[in-house]
């Protein structure tokens, strides 16, 4: 008698859900996709992401492996260095405040690089990040903050490559189905309900994948778990993350975990649409704050702008935003530093202004006009001598003023001035399910594995608190998806 191809159904259609349903399709098994968004939304998070990944490597040969094509004249003229396992490990450490489940974190560094490379495998495509990651130093683009690559057409890209592949290897996709609740036999997840625009509809599966995002979109829930205010942040991203999968895995006796009233936050235009706008993409967030101020509609200072790189800072400091006054900050640039602003300060959508002196910017902008002149020459006046560093932590911080700017602190003494206006932009929520790292088994709240249900991506509790490390989400969601693909594959309802 020939074996039971096993059935195994994915929830999401993101880059985790995408990894799950091709894992567990190289592995055997049968595979159905339910995607709550129409064709033509399709995506998730992922559309609306850079496209990177973070992953160790051990130097440009690693990189290569990834992007074959690079020729021989353009690896000439780069200098990406070397990321350690340990440094991977240390960062998600740091940013963590010491808090992400270690079973979770050793996972993620381990697998990061084999989950790369399988990726390539599966049809995904690389180019170096050098518009956003790398500033040019001595004739050669210096790469930093152990962030690479990222997939060919960023994330949307990514996203119609994981559709192409999965479509390509016989995955069923199925669009505008939304997850009502998961159907139990026994204590055992056995499928799903799922609504449809022809009713609702009920379908079997030996495993269950849950990978359908966080809460950030749910109103409701983004005020209730995240506090006073989160009511009023602007999503990212996409407009069908509300946390669906993780009441369904719930009310299944799932344990809640990890950092719930945390969230991925970031500096994002001011006058952006309440969710995400796929023909902008990522472009209204605003990234290059550590070579300029940032400050609020009373023309204050409220945060470190040089702290760290800004991938160990960004995703933080749209918390900060959220706090001031009216949800407001300016970023604040002159002359020296406007040439090193990445892309998305150049479209046409920036909400903007330009001016000789800081007084008219502030009345242009809206910021109190005499506090942000005492403000800036306060600041000014604690700039030091020495060599400003775009693509290192060049230590030039101020000295006796609070907050400090830590690193790439020069006077903004050269007009025009120029600022940009932002809010809150919330990409996706910490809190969610706790799984086993080995298999991606979603737990009860006896710690026990749920037969037939597995976890993966943005809605898994454990890895991030207070803080992100960029590109660790998308890796992390691949990682895990591809974990919790093959688990599912070996899962039988028996």
């Amino acid at each position: 008698m020939s074996p039971v191809t096993p059935h195994v159904v994915v929830v999401g259609a993101g880059n985790a859900a995408l990894s799950a349903a091709l894992s567990a399709r190289e592995a055997g098994a049968r595979v159905t996709v339910l995607e709550k968004a129409p064709p033509s939304e399709r995506g998730g998070n992922t559309y609306f992401s850079g496209g990177g990944f973070r992953f160790p490597y051990d130097g440009l040969d690693d990189i290569r492996r990834l992007i074959p094509d690079l020729s021989d004249a353009e690896t000439a003229r780069i200098e990406v260095g070397r990321y350690s396992a340990a440094q991977f490990r240390s960062d998600l450490a740091t940013v963590s405040d010491g808090l992400i489940e270690d079973g979770l974190a050793d996972t993620l560094v381990r697998e990061a690089a084999p989950t790369m490379r399988w990726l390539r495998e599966q049809g995904g495509r690389w180019v170096l990040m050098s518009g956003r990651q790398a500033y040019e130093v001595g004739g050669k683009l210096v790469f930093f903050g152990g962030l690479i690559v990222e997939a060919v057409g960023g994330g949307a890209g990514l996203s119609d490559r994981l559709f192409e592949s999965a479509a390509a290897r016989g995955v069923d996709l199925r669009y505008e189905h939304k997850l009502l609740r998961l159907r139990g036999d026994g204590g055992r997840v056995v499928g799903v309900d799922a609504r449809t625009p022809a009713g609702d509809l009920a379908i079997e599966a030996d495993a269950v994948v849950l990978a359908a995002g966080g809460f950030e979109a749910n109103t409701e829930m983004r005020t209730r778990y995240l506090g006073p205010g989160w009511d009023l942040a602007k999503v990212r991203g996409a407009r069908f993350n509300t946390g669906d999968a993780i009441r369904a895995a719930l009310d299944a006796g799932a344990q809640p975990f990890g950092n719930w009233s945390g969230a991925h936050a970031v500096a994002w235009d001011l006058n952006a649409p309440p969710t995400g706008n796929r023909g902008v993409g990522d472009l209204y967030q605003k990234h290059s704050y550590p070579y300029g101020i940032v400050v609020n509609v009373d023309g204050r200072r409220f945060l470190d702008e040089g702290a760290d790189y800004r991938n160990y800072t960004y995703a933080k400091y749209g918390r900060a935003i959220l706090q001031q006054p009216l949800r407001t900050a300016f970023q604040l640039f002159d002359q020296k530093t406007v040439p090193l602003l990445r892309d998305e300060y150049r479209v046409r959508y920036a909400t903007k202004a330009e001016a000789g002196s800081m007084r008219e910017l502030a009345e242009r902008l809206g910021a109190d006009p005499d506090a942000l002149e005492r403000t800036v020459a306060e600041f000014n006046a604690a700039c030091p001598d020495g060599a400003f560093n775009p693509a290192t932590l060049d230590g030039l911080g101020t000295r006796g003023i609070e907050p400090p700017k830590s690193n790439w602190a020069q006077p903004l003494d050269t007009p025009p001035y120029v600022g940009f206006a932002v809010t809150c932009g919330i990409t996706f929520t910490f809190g969610g399910l706790k799984i086993d790292h080995r298999s991606a088994q979603v737990l009860d709240t006896e710690e026990r594995p749920i037969p037939g249900l597995y976890a993966a991506g943005e809605l898994v509790g454990g890895l991030f608190y207070n803080n992100y490390a960029g590109g660790s989400g998308l890796m992390a969601g691949a990682v895990f998806g591809r974990i919790a693909g093959r688990s599912a594959a070996q899962a039988r309802s028996g």
